[in-house]
């Protein structure tokens, strides 16, 4: 039964492919060979195959050569608005500066005008008081001349009773002189107090009117300090905010930031010292004062920032064309511990922050290897150099150069591989850079 239906296939296939022979001659003799149908079906569908399969992998090969070419083109894109972002990011950085530090000098000239009005309002307070004193003083003695002259015409009343009309009796010569001179005495005493106490209250009264002049003055010049004071706070909420946000993102502890920067940078004195004014030796509190005080916290604060922002990597390992090729995480069944940047052999390595270099060998599997120890107990990596440029023990800078890309170590293509490790454990570095793209 199998025979037969193997024959009946023969003949079909007979008709619709007959067999050929394939001769091949030499010069001795002739052979040839017999190509069945069955053979030349599957020599057809070999080709056939064959040619799909070409066919299909070159079309996957063009799909992935235009898409990473798309992809270089997107990341060339990315990094112009990216760097272009950054720029402007600084520039306006720049201006906040500018602007608070000329805010900072338009505030202490008015402080030293409010500072010197004061002072004149106190001396003319004072000299007020003394008026007034001296006031009270003539008006004392003005009473006491009148109540002696009343006194002295009670007892010129009283003599002039004495004399008898019809008598003829006087009063002695001596006595009426006596009595007329002390007369004289009390008018010309009565008249020159009362020319002083008009002269004293004229001047009263011009202190009153200079009190009055310097209060007004001295309003204005609060309505414009409390201007100043308040687009020197506007400027340092958007100065100060932005870099908070970078570092606490980052995951540092602000507070243990801040004073171990302040044990580093330790210096007393300066535009940045606390203002300290107490007129007349008072100790108040000036609401004023308190407020410069807390922009001066805040200057103080920003640059604690930029000192802390230098040394923290916040920075992009890599600059121009460049793209991330793995991340953070497990990977393959392993953990990757940081993040892969592919760009061309030999591109700049850049150190992401201050520090120091406490490795710069080869790695075993690391190939050529460059750690950097910076503040706050961070430390970063770059794997797989082609080239290092710095050496153990070398003091470095945010934006230095420390070596090129390459292919070193355990590397299945040209790339960096970048760690941080906070404390010896390592993190994503991605929350550094993501937290600075923010601010920078």
């Amino acid at each position: 039964m199998f025979t037969k239906l193997r024959l009946r296939l023969h003949h079909f296939l007979e008709r619709i492919m007959p067999e050929k022979r394939l001769f091949l001659r030499t010069d001795s003799e002739t052979r040839f060979m017999r190509l069945s149908p069955i053979s030349q079906i599957i020599a057809i569908l070999g080709s056939a195959a064959f040619i799909g399969w070409t066919i299909i992998a070159t079309a996957i090969f063009l799909l992935d050569t235009i898409g990473s070419g798309n992809f270089r083109d997107q990341a060339r894109r990315d990094q112009a608005i990216y760097e272009e972002r950054l720029n402007a990011l600084a520039l306006e950085r720049d201006n906040r500066s500018q602007e608070a530090l000329a805010a900072q000098q338009r505030f202490n000239i008015a402080l030293e005008q409010v500072s010197s009005i004061q002072s004149a309002l106190l001396t003319s307070e004072d000299h007020r008081r003394e008026l007034e004193r001296g006031i009270n003083v003539m008006q004392a003695t003005l009473r006491r001349y009148m109540n002696q002259r009343e006194i002295l015409q009670v007892e010129l009343d009283a003599t002039a009773t004495q004399i008898d009309p019809e008598n003829g009796i006087a009063i002695d010569a001596n006595t009426a002189q006596a009595i007329g001179s002390t007369m004289d005495y009390v008018n010309d005493t009565l008249a020159d107090v009362s020319q002083q106490r008009d002269y004293a209250h004229a001047r009263s009264l011009r202190a009153h009117d200079q009190m009055a002049s310097l209060e007004l003055e001295i309003q204005f010049l609060e309505e414009k300090a409390n201007q100043i004071f308040r687009q020197l706070e506007d400027a340092m909420t958007i100065s100060v905010k932005p870099l908070d946000k970078m570092f606490r993102n980052a995951g540092l502890n602000i507070d243990r930031l801040l004073e171990q920067i302040k044990r580093g940078y330790s210096g007393q004195g300066g535009a940045l010292s606390p203002i300290s004014y107490m007129p007349d030796g008072l100790d108040v509190v000036d609401p004023t004062v308190n407020r410069a005080n807390n922009i001066l916290n805040q200057l103080d604060k920003l640059n604690i920032y930029r000192i802390a922002a230098e040394k923290a990597p916040f920075a992009m390992p890599v600059k121009g064309t460049f793209r991330f090729t793995s991340g953070y995480g497990p990977r393959w069944g392993e953990m990757h511990r940081g993040t892969d940047f592919a760009a061309k052999s030999g591109a700049p390595i850049y150190a992401t922050a201050d520090g120091v270099v406490t490795r710069a060998e080869w790695g075993s599997g690391y190939g050529r290897v460059v750690y950097v120890k910076h503040a706050f107990g961070i430390e970063t990596r770059y794997a797989h150099m082609a080239k290092i440029r710095v050496k153990k023990g070398q003091r470095v800078s945010r934006g230095q150069r420390i070596g090129d890309m390459g292919n070193s170590g355990r590397s299945t293509g040209t790339h960096l591989h970048y760690e941080v490790r906070v404390n010896g454990k390592d993190v994503n570095p991605m929350i550094y850079i993501k937290a600075g793209r923010d601010v920078f």
